[in-house]
C-alpha cells in the first residue's frame, strides 16, 4: 500500500498526473479501489491507486527507473515515486488472478480488461474505477448502488472471494463498522461458515486489522460484529465468549462499549479491556500469539495490571502517593486515564476516581516524578555497604520521599542507616 501523504492535495494532484501521462501515452488508466470509494463518499482518500492497461515494463519506462519501484512487478504492480509532499502511488496493470493456493496470494496473474480486473477485487464498494480527468465512474460490479445503500457485498460468489484471501473476512467487518454499513446477507453467511480459515492468515496481518478496527470510528460495532460472526473466537480465543454463552457475550459487549468510549484508542487498551471483562489473568499469551511488538505487549500487561489494581476503587486520593505515583508517572499514564474514564462512562469503576487520576497526570512532571533525594552512589559515599539491603533502602527512601515523610538527603541517609542496622 502506498505511504500516507503529508499533503492530501499534493497526493491527489500527483495521482491525477499519473493517469494523465498514461493516457497521453495511449494507455487506458483510472483511479481504482478505496480512493474511488472515498471520493464518492466525500472523504479525503488516505492514498491513491491507479489501474491501467499499460504493462509494468511500460509503466517503468514511462516514469523512469529512478522514480519507480518494481517490488510488486510479478503481480503487475509498479510503485511510482512522487515529490516528497505527494508520497507514492501504486500503478497496477489490469489483471485476472490465477488460483490462490495459500489463502492470501494468487499463484500468478494474467493481464486483462478493466471489467475483468474489477471482478477479481474484494467488495463492490472497492471495485470501481474513476477517471480523475473527467470525473466519470466506471462501475462493473454494482458498487455505486451498494455505496448508496450502505452495504458491504463481496464481488461475485462470497465464498470464492474469502477462499482466495481469508483476510477479507476481517476486512468486511472493518469496512462495515467503519462506514456504518451492513453486511450483505450472503456475504455474512459465507463469513460465518468460513471463520475457521482466518487462522491461516499471518498473526501480523490479523493484528494489523484488529489495530485498524479498534483505532477508528465504529470500533464498538466492529467488536460486536467479530463476536456475532464467530471471527472473535478465531482471532481472540482467549477473551471471546463461547458460542451461546450469555454471560460471556454480556462481558464482551461491556468491553466493546468501553473501547467505543475511548478518546484515542489503541490495540493495547482494547485488549486490556477485553481481558478484564473476560477475567483473563495473564494477557501475555495474546500478545505472543499475535506477534505484537514488545512495546504493545508491555503496554497490554501494564494497563491490565492497572485495571486490576485501581480499576474498581471508589477513591484513589485516599491511597498513599507512593503507591499511586508509579502509575501516574508511567509513560502510558494518559492511556490508562482514558481507559478509566471510558470504563466509568459505561458504569464500571468510578467517574470521580477516573477524573482524579486524569488530573494527576496533568500536573507538572517535576511534581509527579521529583528527582530522588539520594542515589546508590550517595549511600556508598556515606559508608553504607552495597548489596540487596541497599536496594531495599532506596525503595523505602523513595516511598517516604513521595509521601512527604522525608525531604532532604540527610534524612534519606539516616533512613538508609536504620535499614542497614536492621538487616
Amino acid at each position: 500500500m502506498p505511504a500516507l501523504s503529508a499533503d492530501p492535495a499534493a497526493a491527489r494532484a500527483f495521482a491525477a498526473e499519473i493517469v494523465r501521462r498514461l493516457r497521453e501515452a495511449g494507455h487506458e488508466a483510472y483511479w481504482a479501489g478505496g480512493c474511488v470509494r472515498d471520493e464518492l463518499l466525500g472523504r479525503i482518500p488516505a492514498d491513491y491507486d491507479v489501474a491501467t492497461a499499460a504493462h509494468p515494463e511500460i509503466v517503468r519506462s514511462l516514469f523512469g527507473r529512478k522514480k519507480t519501484l518494481a517490488v510488486g512487478a510479478a503481480f503487475g504492480v509498479i510503485t511510482v515515486l512522487g515529490p516528497k509532499p505527494a508520497g507514492q502511488v501504486e500503478v497496477a496493470t489490469f489483471r485476472a488472478d490465477a488460483d490462490y493456493t495459500d489463502g492470501r496470494h494468487p499463484a500468478g496473474v494474467t493481464f486483462c480488461s478493466a471489467r475483468e480486473d474489477a471482478a477479481r477485487r474484494d467488495f463492490t464498494i472497492n471495485g470501481m474505477f474513476l477517471d480523475p480527468l473527467s470525473g466519470e465512474v466506471h462501475d462493473f460490479v454494482g458498487g455505486r448502488e451498494d455505496l448508496a445503500a450502505g452495504v458491504i457485498r463481496a464481488i461475485g460468489v462470497p465464498a470464492q472471494r474469502f477462499a482466495e484471501d481469508h483476510l477479507r473476512m476481517l476486512r468486511a467487518v472493518r469496512f462495515a463498522a467503519g462506514f456504518d454499513f451492513v453486511l450483505d446477507h450472503d456475504t455474512r453467511a459465507a463469513i460465518e461458515r468460513m471463520t475457521h480459515l482466518v487462522v491461516s492468515v499471518s498473526p501480523e496481518r490479523i493484528a494489523a486489522e484488529l489495530r485498524a478496527m479498534v483505532s477508528r470510528p465504529g470500533r464498538g460495532r466492529a467488536l460486536a460484529l467479530l463476536e456475532e460472526t464467530g471471527l472473535a473466537r478465531e482471532v481472540l480465543p482467549e477473551v471471546a465468549p463461547a458460542a451461546g454463552a450469555a454471560a460471556g457475550r454480556a462481558a464482551w459487549d461491556r468491553a466493546a462499549a468501553v473501547v467505543a468510549a475511548l478518546d484515542e484508542p489503541t490495540l493495547p487498551q482494547a485488549i486490556a479491556a477485553l481481558c478484564e471483562a473476560a477475567r483473563v489473568e495473564r494477557p501475555a499469551s495474546i500478545a505472543t500469539r499475535l506477534r505484537l511488538s514488545n512495546h504493545e505487549a508491555k503496554a497490554i500487561a501494564w494497563l491490565h495490571a492497572g485495571l486490576r489494581e485501581l480499576g474498581e476503587r471508589e477513591r484513589l486520593d485516599s491511597l498513599p502517593w507512593s503507591r499511586l505515583q508509579p502509575w501516574v508517572a508511567h509513560p502510558q499514564a494518559a492511556d490508562f486515564a482514558d481507559l478509566l474514564r471510558a470504563r466509568a462512562a459505561q458504569g464500571l469503576g468510578n467517574a470521580e476516581a477516573a477524573a482524579w487520576f486524569t488530573a494527576q497526570t496533568n500536573r507538572p512532571r517535576a511534581e509527579i516524578d521529583p528527582p530522588p533525594l539520594v542515589t546508590g552512589a550517595d549511600l556508598i559515599a556515606a559508608g553504607i555497604v552495597a548489596g540487596p539491603a541497599m536496594g531495599d533502602a532506596l525503595a523505602r527512601i523513595r516511598d517516604q520521599q513521595l509521601d512527604g515523610a522525608i525531604t532532604s538527603a540527610a534524612e534519606a541517609i539516616a533512613l538508609a542507616r536504620e535499614c542497614a542496622d536492621r538487616s
